[in-house]
């Protein structure tokens, strides 16, 4: 272990996420945890394991080393390697699994075969169907088992027979049972059939792709093999069209039932559940994303009826876990009133003002849990729940991100804080235990608050004394939908050994992150350029003072920046626009030209690029080419589905145009991540290197 740098473990152990207990389900008798667990922090694949909360025990189910005397990673099928990227998953083994009604059975796949556990008593057995199997699910009776093989939905008995339920042999651009591009990148949805809970019925998604332009995704490193065509709805463009038909397993006559709705005005397919079997729930909603319907929908003659409604002249917000219902059949949503993200029960808000609402995380009976922070401060989540009884009540309250997953009567516990490393499950007074390593860096960060608006800042300090002026570098992700600045240890380990190369590291976190209430997040609609730049330099003005008034002092004339995706996007758009302040960029995978962005993400923020393209014209980065001035790494990965490689390649065209000197690293084979353990390793390392010597900083 004497030669293991913080680079090569943060790389091997897929940024010391490894060895974690994971993918988390609680028995609806509260009695088992079902969850994955590779066996060590440097282990990639998963197991599937169950906590017993009756004997305090845990229990290995299923080992796929065991079960295919080999990784699965090689072959695995194109859906599930699409899903992975989704998900952002770089594990392997059993990463995604699903019960039966009562969890007592479990299914998944590896290497695109099919497999089920007994949940009980632990047998695990390969059924041999015809394949691949992606996205296997038991009936809630554990009768059978349904999957998607290619384009089709299929059922598998246990004897091992199947057959196709739904399928389009001689339409090659239509899948049924699986979720479309748009819903499972930028939707959070990622699957595209349910079963009734009485396991008679199937509701399937048809997606027909055809009017999506289709994108050719290269390797220029092998030329002989084929490029991979890719359906890639960009703003503007025609999205995938999609809908719902409800089949009857038991072959019911007059074939499936297609679920109606004003697919017209509302094209996006945002979430079903099928709470009851005699009702379905469907989340719609519109194009430009102003307008949001949950429908209930009679799934014997598909007609829907809307069960609540919401609007929002720039967009509605889709929250995780809405719809839901509670056992008296009301129904639970969130939404933005008065500021900030309410808890919504049929109709009535019930949560505190001061509260923003991430995300529901299960209902029991009548009470529903969710995930919050106090608008104050975004830097921590916690677990609350909800009943008519008690009103709210917060489960947690130790500083920190805290998470949930519930059944029964028993909640489990995710938390990390910043007094531990990784993160710690809990059920009860019991610790599933984590197999994950420690790091080798140990972060010495500060979280402040400056501005009249309260910006929220994480300084990341070398150890030590700090002697002379520090060089500065900025970490941001700095866009919607993710945060860098949270109380969590985790949030700062490869900033902190930028740290320990000599750097003040400063990570902000400014307006359009989440957390801070309906105006905060809403500040950059139709401009993601100008404020997202302008509260980095604020929080660097704040931040100098504060230190300063430390004994710290940080060099104004080396300040570089790092960033990925939109955070790749930011770190460019601060050479571009702000050489005065920033004067070395580092920009991986950046999005350059938001018309070449996806519909739903890029169109909740900028509109239509064809009825008003100047918040478009105003947020690109290739009118700003002739502007460069300073030191400027562009990283791609050449295999990207999501930022694709045009991005850097277009705007290294206009700089070379321009005559504006600048660097390019492509990454030959690495998709928007970069699981490879060896380019992750490597990355870092030449980051550094670049920043270095851009900054002329000596080694």
């Amino acid at each position: 272990m004497s030669d293991l740098t913080f680079p090569r473990q943060y790389a091997r152990t897929q940024r010391l996420t490894l060895g974690e207990p994971r993918s988390v389900t609680v028995s609806p008798d509260g009695q088992r945890v079902v969850f994955c667990r590779s066996s060590a922090g440097d282990d990639p694949v998963n197991c599937l394991w169950v906590f017993d909360l009756t004997t305090g025990t845990e229990h290995l189910i299923a080992d796929p080393r065991q079960l295919l005397a080999a990784d699965d990673n090689g072959d695995l099928p194109a859906a599930e390697r699409a899903r992975r990227e989704r998900a952002r998953e770089g594990a392997g083994g059993v990463v995604a699994y699903a019960t039966d009604g009562a969890v007592t059975v479990a299914a998944f796949s590896l290497a695109g075969r099919l497999f089920a556990v007994g949940l009980i008593s632990g047998g695990a057995r390969e059924i041999t169907v015809q394949g691949p199997v992606f996205d296997a699910r038991p009936d809630p009776a554990a009768r059978r088992i349904a999957y998607v093989s290619g384009p089709t939905l299929r059922i598998g008995e246990l004897d091992g027979s199947s057959w196709e339920l739904a399928a389009e042999p001689d339409s090659p651009t239509v899948t049924w049972g699986s979720v479309e591009f748009v819903a499972a990148e930028e939707m959070g949805r990622h699957r595209g059939y349910w079963w009734s809970p009485d396991g008679s019925r199937i509701v399937v998604e048809r997606a027909d792709t055809s009017p999506v332009p289709v994108w050719h995704i290269a390797d220029p490193a092998h030329p002989e093999t084929t490029p991979i065509e890719h359906r890639y709805p960009t703003a503007g463009a025609d999205n995938a069209d999609v809908s719902l038909h409800v089949f009857s397993i038991d072959g019911a006559p007059g074939g499936p039932v297609p679920v109606r709705w004003d697919q017209d005005s509302y094209p996006y397919l945002a979430a079903v559940q099928w709470p009851s079997s005699g009702q379905l729930l469907i989340t719609v909603q519109s194009r430009d994303q102003t307008r949001l319907l949950v429908l209930g929908v009679d799934p014997d003659t598909g007609i829907s009826s809307v069960l609540f409604e919401d609007h929002d002249d720039q967009w509605v917000e889709l929250v995780p876990g809405t719809p839901a219902v509670l056992a008296d059949g009301r129904l639970v949503m969130a939404a933005d009133r008065s500021g900030a993200r309410r808890l919504v029960v049929e109709g009535q808000i019930v949560s505190a003002p001061h509260l923003q609402v991430r995300s529901i995380v299960g209902v029991s009976d009548n009470a529903v849990t969710f995930i919050a922070n106090p608008l104050d401060d975004p830097t921590v989540q916690h677990v609350w729940r909800w009943s008519p009884d008690t009103g709210c009540e917060p489960l947690t309250t130790e500083p920190g991100a805290h998470q949930a997953t519930v059944g029964g009567g028993t909640t489990v516990i995710r938390s990390a804080t910043l007094d531990a490393h990784g993160a710690t499950l809990r059920v009860g007074s019991s610790v599933i235990a984590s197999n994950a390593q420690t790091p080798l860096v140990e972060p010495n960060v500060t979280i402040y608050r400056v501005g009249d608006d309260d910006l929220t800042v994480a300084v990341v300090l070398p150890h030590g004394a700090v002697t002379g002026a520090l060089p500065v570098l900025f970490d941001p992700y700095g866009g919607p939908h993710a945060q860098r600045v949270i109380s969590a240890k985790s949030a700062y380990l490869s900033s902190q050994w930028f740290a320990d190369q000599g750097f003040a590291v400063i990570v902000v976190d400014g307006r359009g992150t989440p957390g801070r209430g309906t105006e905060w997040e809403r500040a950059v609609f139709h401009d993601l350029a100008g404020p997202v730049l302008d509260d980095q330099v604020r929080a660097f003005e704040a931040v100098t003072e504060i230190l300063a008034a430390q004994g710290i002092a940080l060099d104004r004339t080396r300040v570089g920046i790092r960033g990925w995706s939109f955070g790749g996007y930011l770190a460019a758009l601060a050479v571009l626009v702000r050489p005065d302040v920033f004067h070395a960029a580092v920009a991986g995978a950046p999005v350059t030209e938001w018309r070449m962005y996806d519909t739903h993400y890029t169109e909740r923020y900028l509109g239509d690029p064809f009825t008003d393209p100047e918040p478009y014209d105003q947020s690109s980065l290739l009118p700003l080419a002739n502007q460069l001035t300073r030191p400027l790494l562009l990283i791609h990965g050449l295999a990207d589905d999501n930022v694709v490689a045009a991005h850097t390649l277009q705007l290294s065209s206009a700089l070379l145009a321009a005559g504006k000197p600048h660097e390019v690293l492509p990454l030959s084979g690495v998709t928007h991540m970069t699981p490879q353990e060896v380019v992750a390793e490597n990355l870092l390392m030449h980051q550094l290197q670049f920043l270095r010597r851009s900054l002329r900083i000596d080694q």
